[in-house]
């Protein structure tokens, strides 16, 4: 028995045939839809290497069955550049090196732009510590990590005030 549930992924409307309602969001995007930027780590919502948006939150796509995402919408890393332009979250990473060997790098992206949109990240280092603490990194970058959300957050905000005005 298939289900059918109709998401909005990374800003395309998608309808999807479920043939195990035991299926996880983050083997969906992944196996099915061919979206491999999410990435398996723990598979038990520890690590944040899965993290994506829904509805504009900060998830673990490995704690989320996707027959209960009908209407939803989910951005992943994939989602987040436009053309050739980066997210300013992924050009920050870039530029602070906050990867090194890049298996975390969606996740933490994933988080950082989830943090800062829900107005948490500032320019307090501690505070954006506090806030990724769901993602780890295995190779300890947290310190570019954290300069490149410190960077991301004060562009954006550069920025919304520039619109704004």
């Amino acid at each position: 028995m298939s289900l059918f549930i109709s998401l909005t992924l990374n800003g395309e409307a998608r309808d999807v045939s479920i043939d195990d309602p035991r299926v996880t969001l983050l083997d969906l995007l992944r196996e099915r839809l061919a979206l491999p930027g999410t990435k398996k780590g723990c598979d038990r919502g520890q690590c944040g290497a899965c993290t994506v948006l829904v509805n504009g939150q900060r998830a673990n796509a490995c704690l989320m069955l996707a027959a209960g995402l009908d209407g939803a919408e989910i951005t992943t890393i994939e989602g987040l550049a436009r053309g050739g332009d980066l997210h300013p979250v992924q050009a920050a990473f870039i530029e602070h090196d906050g990867f090194q060997c890049g298996y975390c790098t969606p996740g933490q992206i994933m988080s950082a732009v989830g943090l800062i949109a829900e107005g948490d990240a500032g320019s307090d280092p501690e505070r954006i510590r506090e806030g990724m603490s769901g993602n780890i990194c295995r190779c300890g970058a947290y310190h570019g990590i954290t300069l490149a959300v410190q960077e991301a957050s004060g562009r954006m905000a550069a920025k919304e005030e520039g619109d704004a005005a």
